[in-house]
């Protein structure tokens, strides 16, 4: 559980611990002092601001798993999933201001390598992990939390709950319905424990600042049934299941149990992507007050023997429109990327910083250009840059398609589509291994024109989507492939 003990925080603040203001400005000021670490300090924050908010900041560059508020000091510590995520954080905040509540805060690593919090510590010693303290009260009957948004100024998808639930536990399934024109949810954990700690952390809390309130309780449904995997309902755990129609699909004695829950199926919010969803948090949290940024990425440590413009226009293509790439002549470890707008821009930089290229961990922040410039005509570049604005390898320009709702980071499992009959298994598993990689699995969905991929590590499936993606199969049929959020 995330906890804001005010007792002992002497051993985990960033600040001295004798209440010497003077010691306290010296340490503040040491911005960037620290090294890289996944536990970001986080300063300057309004009174009385919300666990919520503070998460938010976070949201777009990746999983959050702990957070620390120092009650009367307007600071917290976030601890993110990976340094990676920390570091694009970092970067990112350091180019543009974070706004909570339209006051300005200030982010820079933490000396701790991760946080460590307990109810129970309240000696002024180290805080441990491992909270044993319930949340809440009582003991829950169910796994499945029902969960109302209030003030739904922005939309609310099923990936932004699942986001956000997902750090009290494994989220197994979601269920998005209208009821009264007020956006519902159904959703389920893998133990009535997690749901128990979601609602006390949760409720009444918002999603984005000033809106967005979820309400939370106890379901009386003690398992979901969904029948489809679409932007209204998933089951994580069956990844096979069929998109259907968009419409979530209940069994007779589900709606039974449904209308005695007072919840009911009837009719479905308009669905926003989880591209969007992100994009928009980024907008709302990261972006406020900023404006004229540019879609232009610096990518650098890339592998200067191996890299291509094309092979970045694919790979960086999984979250956004390339427009332009532009390896530099004189640094050929760096590139400029230009994405279609900013909302792409962040979303590649969050998914693909720290990830690893032909060996090679790439560096992804914002660029200070606004374009990526071509050659001047008739000066031969050596083909290091490349126009890609008219591209028919798109997968974003036509408005309402599906891959918006597709968009996941690397994994070591690849979705794969536009599979013709006649490939069999074997046909797929030896032309993935000869791209350099190791097929650890291998499963074809119900109609086989579709297939999940699991490679033994993300750097070759990373690999294996910039050599396959678009791979004529015969017959004018092309690979479709892209990151899965699914195992086999």
């Amino acid at each position: 559980m995330y906890n804001s003990p005010s007792s002992g925080l002497s051993s985990i603040s960033d600040t001295t611990s004798n209440g010497s203001d003077s010691k306290k400005l010296r340490v503040e000021d040491r911005v960037g002092d620290a090294p890289p670490s996944r536990v970001l300090h986080i300063r300057k924050l309004p009174n009385d601001v919300s666990e919520t908010e503070i998460i938010a900041l976070g949201l777009p560059f990746g999983k959050v798993t702990n957070i620390l508020t120092l009650k009367g000091k307007n600071q917290a510590f976030l601890e993110l999933s990976t340094e990676e995520a920390a570091m694009t954080m970092v970067n990112y905040y350091s180019a543009v201001t974070p706004h909570v509540r339209s006051m300005p805060v200030y982010i820079q690593y933490s000396n701790h390598k991760e946080l460590k919090t307990d109810n129970s510590n309240q000696s002024g010693g180290t805080p441990t992990s491992g909270s044993n303290s319930s949340v809440g009260g009582g003991a829950p009957s169910s796994p499945v939390l029902r969960i109302i948004i209030d003030n739904m100024f922005y939309p609310v998808t099923l990936d932004v709950l699942q986001q956000i639930f997902s750090k009290f536990g494994t989220v197994m399934k979601i269920i998005t319905f209208t009821k009264n024109n007020q956006f519902q949810a159904l959703l389920q954990f893998n133990d009535p424990t997690n749901a128990q700690q979601a609602k006390g952390a949760l409720d009444g809390q918002n999603i984005y600042n000033s809106c967005c309130t979820l309400r939370i309780d106890y379901s009386k449904l003690v398992n979901l049934n969904v029948k489809y995997n679409n932007d209204k309902s998933r089951d994580y755990t069956r990844p096979e299941l069929p998109a259907g129609d968009g419409q979530p699909s209940l069994d007779t004695s589900m709606v039974s149990a449904l209308s005695k829950d007072s919840s009911s199926l009837l009719g479905a919010l308009s669905p926003l992507s989880a591209a969007a969803a992100a994009a928009a948090a980024a907008g709302r949290v990261a972006l406020s007050g900023h404006t004229g940024a540019s879609g232009v990425l610096l990518v650098s440590n890339l592998n200067e023997e191996m890299v291509t413009p094309h092979s970045l226009f694919t790979l960086f293509g999984v979250y956004g429109d390339v427009q332009r790439v532009k390896i530099l002549f004189n640094k050929k470890d760096s590139a400029l990327i230009q994405m279609a707008d900013m909302n792409q821009a962040q979303l590649a930089m969050s998914h693909l910083n720290g990830q690893k290229m032909y060996s090679k961990i790439i560096r992804v922040t914002m660029s200070k250009h606004q374009t990526v410039q071509l050659p001047r005509d008739g000066l031969d570049d050596q083909g290091l840059t490349k126009d890609f604005t008219n591209s028919p390898l798109h997968r974003f320009k036509k408005p309402g398609s599906k891959n918006f709702q597709n968009i996941f980071p690397p994994s070591a499992t690849l979705h794969l589509s536009n599979i013709p009959q006649d490939i069999t298994e074997e046909d797929l598993r030896v032309l993935f291994s000869n791209s350099g990689g190791t097929v650890k699995a291998f499963k074809f969905f119900q109609d086989h024109k579709m297939a999940l991929i699991q490679m033994t590590t993300i750097e070759e499936a990373i690999q294996c989507l910039i050599d396959l993606h678009n791979y004529n199969m015969g017959n004018n049929h092309h690979l479709k492939v892209s990151f899965s959020k699914s195992t086999i």
